[in-house]
């Protein structure tokens, strides 16, 4: 039994290792005293975790003075807030500043959508509900 239990726990661990490692999330770059960051918290910060966009990247904060290790940038930043768009550990692109609620979203969204694959429909939403009848023609 030992040997099926090792079996299915190394099967468990290589899994949730790989979902790990291809998922993307978006890196916010800040610091304290950040008046632009403090913006965002105040318009975005509660909002994000709930969005379309956060399922497809979910917001991760670090300190830009203290980077860290497991990403590599193509470049340090050097403002914030700076959001950085990171899967398996390299950047892919970034959005540099907050410009407000108004044009945060769409860049984001253009952001995610040249780097990342399109999030797929719920089958709910493709298939027809199991009662639904089909119209007489």
């Amino acid at each position: 039994m030992r040997p099926l239990t090792q079996a299915f726990t190394t099967t468990l661990t290589l899994i949730f290792s790989a979902a790990a490692a291809l998922a993307a999330e978006l890196v916010m770059v800040e610091q304290e005293g950040c008046y632009w960051c403090k913006k965002w918290n105040a318009e975005i910060g509660d909002i994000y975790p709930k969005t379309e966009e956060a399922r497809r990247a979910p917001l991760r904060r670090v300190n830009l003075r203290a980077l860290p290790d497991d990403i590599t940038f193509t470049s340090r930043p050097i403002y914030t807030p700076t959001f950085v768009l990171v899967e398996d550990g390299q950047e892919l692109g970034r959005l540099e500043g907050y410009p407000g609620a108004d044009f945060f979203w769409p860049m984001l969204d253009a952001l995610l959508d040249q780097h990342l694959p399109p999030e797929p429909l719920p089958s709910a939403a493709i298939e027809p509900a199991a009662d639904a009848t089909t119209p007489q023609l």
